[in-house]
């Protein structure tokens, strides 16, 4: 795959700070935040409309720092925004650091928007030799009910798909959608236990998990070091996550990042299956055993996990597998 496609798979963990959490920009210096590969600033929902204004001047003084972090060390940098309108002002405010911001984060992405959101990302992208991508997010009522939520689902994916060179990921509101109904998961359930969004999910992944990276929502439960509980739900979620057709998954604490990075290495049973349907050189034959002997290798149906699997590989790396 070419560079662009991998920056695709490459968010992993993204996490998400507010606009004025000051912090961050040393703590990247000082290689503070494990396994951190992107992460969003945010002037929408951690922020008071009140405070908007100084959170803007805030996040601008926090780019200019960061421009003098090692490349190395740098995250893939985003910023959510509030409206269409919010994300003009946004981009011009920020337009001196456009060489550090990969992309913008469009929230509460629907038919109500997405027309003026695209506007936007191709005035912004016109002309500059730098693409600058979006992220919209799927999580309002349109969505969700399930009388609109097909045909809303459909026009979005039309619309984006004229866009798609543009579009790094979609993401799922998984807090927005539970606000909805008044649900909300223990650390020791997971969100596909909540029946209504499990439905919603299944069919964003319907729609959208063929042609675009569609990355899984925010886990609630964190602690400053691993107890058994919310990790463990964490994981147990990501699992469900990838097996689902999410790849990635927002994060609100650093501490979720080393445990999402994990959930996003590849099985070694996996990546072996997955070189050998690559590579097939059986002649006639379109089927063969794994490498283990275990389970059935197609060549014919299983070569796009393959490549996932391999481009996820390269990425994260592997784990060796319980046995």
């Amino acid at each position: 795959m070419d560079r662009e496609e991998k920056l695709k798979y490459s968010l992993g963990g993204l996490l998400y700070a507010p606009a004025m959490n000051k912090k961050v920009p040393q703590k990247i210096k000082n290689g503070e935040i494990p396994c951190l590969t992107s992460m969003a600033f945010c002037l929408e929902d951690t922020i008071q409309d009140d405070c908007l204004e100084e959170a803007e001047k805030c996040l601008g003084e926090m780019l200019r720092e960061m421009q003098d972090i090692d490349p190395d060390k740098m995250p893939l940098v985003f910023i959510r925004i509030r409206t269409p309108e919010h994300m003009r002002h946004v981009v011009k405010l920020y337009e001196a650091y456009s060489g550090i911001i990969t992309g913008y984060i469009l929230p509460k992405y629907d038919l109500s928007n997405m027309e003026e959101y695209m506007k936007i990302v191709t005035q912004m992208n016109e002309g500059n030799s730098r693409k600058t991508y979006v992220m919209p997010i799927l999580e309002t009522r349109m969505v969700a009910d399930i009388a609109t939520r097909a045909g809303a689902l459909q026009k979005i994916k039309e619309l984006l798909d004229t866009n798609r060179e543009y579009i790094l990921n979609v993401r799922v509101g998984g807090n927005d959608f539970c606000n909805l109904y008044g649900l909300r998961r223990l650390s020791s359930q997971t969100i596909y236990d909540i029946g209504v969004i499990r439905d919603i999910f299944v069919d964003i992944i319907n729609i959208f998990a063929a042609d675009y990276v569609v990355s899984g929502p925010v886990w609630e439960y964190f602690g400053m070091k691993p107890d058994g509980k919310w990790d463990a739900g964490l994981m147990r979620e990501s699992e469900l996550d990838r097996i689902n057709g999410f790849i990635g998954k927002t994060a609100i604490h650093p501490s979720q990042l080393p445990v999402i990075f994990e959930s996003m290495k590849v099985r070694r049973s996996d990546y072996d299956d997955a070189l050998g349907i690559l590579g097939w050189n059986d002649g006639e034959l379109g089927v063969a055993k794994s490498k283990k002997g275990d389970r059935m290798n197609e060549v014919k149906v299983h070569r796009k996990w393959a490549k996932k699997i391999v481009l996820l590989a390269e990425i994260y790396g592997m784990k060796e597998e319980q046995e």
